[in-house]
């Protein structure tokens, strides 16, 4: 595979100034903020957008790619934390953190899942490899139960995701993350302690 041809000035220009546009537009609107407004507001053509980012998902994995991947690392980290469980639970938190920068990126991020074609589908099984390791670690020490698939898990926080994104004030994604995740751990961790309340 050969490296992509370096792009000139103008358009790299162009590119940094739909990226800036597009992150303030669904950070205010959500992910189906209108991609017309956002080359608008970049000052260039939806023809520009479009070469640059040729589908919505295109411009959403792009701004979400520098997040995938300090997850993916994190993952790595948090495999050699002393307690699997805590583990798992610290970087869940960040990946649902992650799955509600927008509103709407949730759902996108649940149907790419399970769709080959969706831009997106990459960044999920990368998520999905990070977490299987997490989970086989905890499940080895016995902490997390053995019938839940890493699927599963992954869908559960999505809809903790989008649920806390409708609580009002900060903090709706952690508090739901850590009630499911309660539900998650073997009956035997459950009689000691809640992961994500204070020790």
């Amino acid at each position: 595979m050969t490296d992509a041809k370096p792009m000139r000035a103008d358009a790299r220009r162009n590119y940094e100034r739909l990226l800036a546009e597009a992150r303030r537009a669904f950070a205010e609107h959500g992910v189906d903020a209108s991609l017309e407004d956002v080359a608008r507001s970049a000052g260039v053509g939806i023809g520009t957008l479009y070469r640059h980012f040729p589908t919505r998902e295109d411009l959403i994995e792009t701004l979400l790619r520098d997040r995938f991947d300090t997850q993916a690392e994190k993952a790595r980290e948090l495999l050699l934390a002393e307690d699997p469980l805590d583990g798992l639970y610290t970087w869940l938190i960040g990946l649902g953190e992650t799955s509600a920068v927008y509103r709407g990126l949730t759902e996108i991020l649940a149907d790419a899942f399970d769709d080959p074609e969706s831009r997106l589908h990459a960044s999920c099984e990368a998520m999905k490899d990070a977490a299987s390791h997490l989970v086989d670690r905890a499940q080895a020490a016995g902490v997390f139960r053995a019938d839940v698939t890493v699927r599963e898990l992954l869908l559960l926080l999505h809809g903790a995701s989008w649920a806390g994104s409708h609580l009002p004030g900060e903090g709706g994604t952690e508090r739901l993350m850590a009630l499911v995740f309660t539900g998650l751990q073997t009956s035997e961790q459950r009689g000691q302690r809640v992961v994500g309340a204070p020790r």
